[in-house]
């Protein structure tokens, strides 16, 4: 191969991850909008107690969840090449696997509500059983399409999959479901997901019990096993451990802080992680450029989501009430909190899909295990200070997290501190800047309602951003535009 095809190939695969981003990110960012809209609703029309029953539930769900098969996925992602009959044999075990859960958890139901002292719970888990159903449906033709960087059919399935949940959940607030509505919107955004992949890919759910030749797919998946497991440990001993000393309304108001201000990296960082994870297998015989790839993501996503944090933290209380309304005020504190330790989320998150394409998910499985004991530890500590003590917990221990992840993860791909820092640098570093401002413009302002207020302090701090930017790191904004408007190549003459 020649230098200059090596170039086109090169080309056509950025080609490739730019259209995988555009249609990933895209309509998850579309589907969010929608998303979002209705949820503020149903969130003004719910109250805070459904909320912390809800979380409850989840705990469990999430637990059981990391049982559900996806590793097999990601072996099928990984490997060199997939026959037809090695798809069947995946959705077997993914279906075997997804159906014992739903069994198990049906027998855990009772025990559940008898831990949380909350008989409501082991009703909504019954029902929240049907998820599990739709996992293999969903997961098989979500690794053909990976495989293939085609993220516009699962983009185009997944909104219409958002308008079906979005239509349950304001369809159940108005009828005045109360919590159900918050089980029943997801069982349908999954099911009608799950129909809509298998149809998109053509994809036949036909089971086959020859399991000859899956060894290695299964060893791949049970090696990733050990990650899942302690990263459930890490992100559900704070709802586990509160849910049993506070009230479901003082768990609802720190559960939904926490989704509020993870919003950002729960839901447009996996979509982001979904196109890495086969593009640094790609790359993966030459480390030096994922150690490159891998900064220059830190950077982008840095710049485009810091603001966004340390926004949230600083406008906490008009956000909260502007959004929520009056009811919801209480939840303004754990916001202000919370949001701070997102930025270290968000870099954290983004090293799992590097070591697994790397062909190391026991790096990842180590970097869990060490958050599944700090973690917990930490809101043990935390919970004596009751709920507002699980929002500290969060910053104090996220921080000591992330770099113990960056000593792990960074080594085998020859990351070092300096780099990472000097990545993280340009949108941290003029977001703090931006808080800053933002919370002189606040302390000048007179009392004015919450979304006055907040649409005086938003656009402040947009333009102390850009002028941030612009004074420290104007080469970070010259990269971002260049990723996003791609200019074609000059036209060769002839020789």
């Amino acid at each position: 191969m020649t230098l200059q095809d090596a170039d086109a190939n090169d080309a056509g695969f950025g080609a490739r991850i730019r259209s995988a981003i555009f249609w990933r990110s895209g309509s998850q960012i579309l589907s969010q909008m929608m998303s979002w809209v209705v949820t503020l609703a149903v969130i003004r029309l719910l109250d805070p107690k459904d909320y912390g029953l809800f979380a409850m539930t989840q705990v469990i769900l999430n637990f059981a969840t990391f049982l559900n098969g996806y590793g097999l996925v990601s072996a099928l992602v990984q490997s060199d090449k997939v026959e037809p009959h090695r798809l069947r044999q995946a959705f077997t075990i993914m279906l075997l696997l997804n159906g014992a859960l739903a069994l198990l958890q049906l027998a855990i139901a009772p025990l559940a509500a008898d831990y949380y002292a909350q008989p409501m719970v082991a009703d909504l888990l019954r029902v929240q059983a049907l998820l599990y159903l739709s996992t293999p449906f969903i997961s098989v033709p979500e690794a053909i399409m990976g495989r293939a960087l085609d993220f516009k059919r699962p983009a185009l399935v997944n909104l219409i999959a958002a308008i079906a949940s979005a239509a349950m959940a304001l369809t159940g607030a108005l009828s005045g479901w109360g919590v159900w509505t918050l089980v029943w919107a997801p069982i349908a955004g999954f099911w009608v997901k799950a129909v809509g992949y298998v149809i998109a890919t053509g994809f036949k759910p036909v089971p086959s019990f020859d399991f000859r030749g899956t060894g290695a797919m299964v060893a791949y998946g049970a090696s990733l096993l050990g990650g899942q497991l302690f990263w459930i440990v890490q992100s559900q001993a704070d709802i586990f451990i509160g849910g049993r000393v506070l009230e479901p309304h003082q768990l609802g108001l720190y559960a939904e802080a926490l989704f509020l201000t993870q919003i950002f990296v729960s839901k447009f960082v996996p979509p982001l992680n979904d196109v890495a994870f086969p593009a640094y297998a790609r790359m993966q015989k030459d480390v030096s450029r994922v150690a490159w790839s891998f900064c220059k993501a830190v950077k982008l996503l840095l710049l485009l989501t810091c603001p966004i944090y340390l926004g949230m933290a600083v406008t906490a209380e008009p956000l909260v009430e502007t959004l929520f309304g009056q009811k919801w005020l209480e939840m303004a504190p754990f916001v202000a909190i919370l949001a701070l330790a997102m930025p270290f989320m968000t870099l954290q998150v983004m090293f799992a899909p590097v070591s697994n394409a790397l062909g190391r998910p026991g790096t990842t499985a180590r970097v869990a295990a060490v958050g599944a004991v700090l973690m917990p530890v930490a809101f043990l500590i935390g919970i004596q200070f009751g709920a507002i003590g699980l929002a500290w917990a969060w910053l104090a221990a996220f921080p000591v997290l992330t770099g113990v992840t960056a000593w792990l993860a960074g080594g085998p791909m020859g990351l070092r501190f300096a780099d990472l820092i000097r990545a993280a640098a340009p949108g941290l570093g003029c977001a703090v800047l931006m808080a800053g401002v933002v919370m002189i413009v606040d302390r000048l302002l007179p009392p004015l309602a919450a979304p006055a207020r907040l649409g005086i302090l938003v656009p402040a701090g947009g333009l102390a951003f850009l002028a941030a930017l612009m004074l420290c790191a104007r080469g970070t904004v010259r990269e971002l535009v260049a990723l996003v408007v791609r200019r074609a190549p000059p036209v060769q003459a002839p020789a």
